[in-house]
């Protein structure tokens, strides 16, 4: 019994370190503005992303999207170049309305079209890099925006980012601040990293 308990430590030990040094990338820069209760607001820079549109419930368009940028950041583009792997991925439902304040509540319906996002490190511009040889990768430069964000760990489900989506809504709805367009989620790291040691986040822009 002992060396079975053994064995499983073992395991979850180096699980651990393959987990924390396979998440070591480029992160998306951002400064905190201020520590709210739940949540905090941020700052982020303009930057370049590498996106795709994709339809389906939301762990499909996640799948599906993820798929294709990576493509595009595994050497499917003109130039062949790989470009390093950064966090976090973004994946958010496509929409140009604002959120009304008095219902924060959303609800994600199969066939919506999200936007899959990795951004692109800090070292290239628009115009540095290779362009996608898929034509459903698109590159952007994303303006300046300030975001609430809400972090969790462990597992992210369908149904636990859309409790979370709604719990950020009404802790801004709460502390009388604009929300513009629609949630996004954040995920930082590989899908093989140990759950106790992931970050996840739900952020929606303000005003």
């Amino acid at each position: 019994m002992n060396n079975i308990l053994i064995i499983i430590f073992g395991i979850l030990i180096l699980w651990s370190v393959w987990g924390y040094f396979s998440s070591r990338v480029e992160q998306t820069e951002y400064s905190v503005l201020k520590n709210m209760k739940g949540y905090e607001i941020r700052e982020y820079p303009s930057h370049v992303v590498a996106q795709t549109r994709v339809e389906g419930s939301y762990d499909e368009a996640l799948n599906n999207g993820f798929g294709i940028v990576a493509g595009y950041i595994f050497g499917g583009n003109i130039k062949r170049e790989k470009i390093a792997m950064t966090a976090p991925v973004m994946a958010e439902k496509q929409s140009s309305e604002k959120i009304a304040m008095t219902a924060p509540v959303l609800a994600t319906v199969d066939g919506d079209v999200r936007i899959v996002s990795f951004g692109m490190p800090k070292k290239y511009t628009l115009e540095s890099l290779p362009v996608p040889s898929d034509p459903r990768v698109e590159l952007v430069q994303v303006p300046t925006k300030k975001m609430a964000a809400l972090r969790f760990l462990w597992f992210r489900t369908t149904d636990r980012v859309h409790s979370l989506e709604n719990k950020l809504m009404t802790l801004l709805v709460n502390d009388k601040i604009e929300m513009i367009g629609a949630p996004v989620y954040a995920g930082y790291n590989a899908p093989w990293t140990p759950p106790w040691m992931t970050r996840n986040e739900i952020l929606i822009e303000i005003k």
